[in-house]
């Protein structure tokens, strides 16, 4: 079955996020696996707002591993702690970076990257993955991007993990 992801591209950013989430959940409702759930997931939230990167990492022992994305190539596997995305798992929240050239040991995956915003899944109290979002653009996330996506990770929670 195919989906078009409907947002108006002239509403503010809270009301697209809004219209965008239950179609999320529509889509994964009778999904059970989570390379579809999360492969669906950042297709529209890239097919929405148009990111220039948007992906999951999930946690593998030591290091997140790159998972379904939509985006240039990215770096495959991040070391805990390092990065936007290991900063994010270790101090277990979402992590808002208006200008990663001013983020310490930010890791350039590429050099369009100019913002970005990571946000944990939990699952029993525990990250076991990040949604990772670039943008090429400076100061592209703010409290509503954060708002909605932590409230989009409590939705996966719901759904199988790995």
């Amino acid at each position: 079955m195919s989906h078009q992801v409907i947002i108006d591209p002239t509403a503010d950013k809270a009301s697209q996020y809004e219209a965008l989430l239950p179609q999320i959940s529509s889509v994964i409702a009778d999904e059970s696996d989570w390379v579809a759930i999360w492969a669906n997931t950042v297709a529209m939230l890239h097919d929405a707002f148009g990111f220039f990167w948007v992906g999951f990492y999930r946690v593998v022992e030591t290091q997140l591993v790159v998972a379904p994305f939509q985006g240039a190539v990215c770096c495959s596997r991040i070391d805990y702690g390092r990065g936007v995305c290991g900063t994010a798992w270790k101090e277990q929240h979402t992590i808002i970076v208006p200008d990663v050239e001013r983020f310490p040991g930010h890791i350039a995956c590429s050099s369009l990257s100019r913002s970005e915003i990571v946000v944990p899944l939990f699952h029993k109290g525990n990250v076991v993955a990040v949604l990772d979002i670039d943008s090429t653009e400076l100061n592209s996330f703010d409290s509503t991007d954060s708002l909605y996506l932590e409230q989009l990770m409590q939705i996966l929670a719901q759904k199988p993990l790995p």
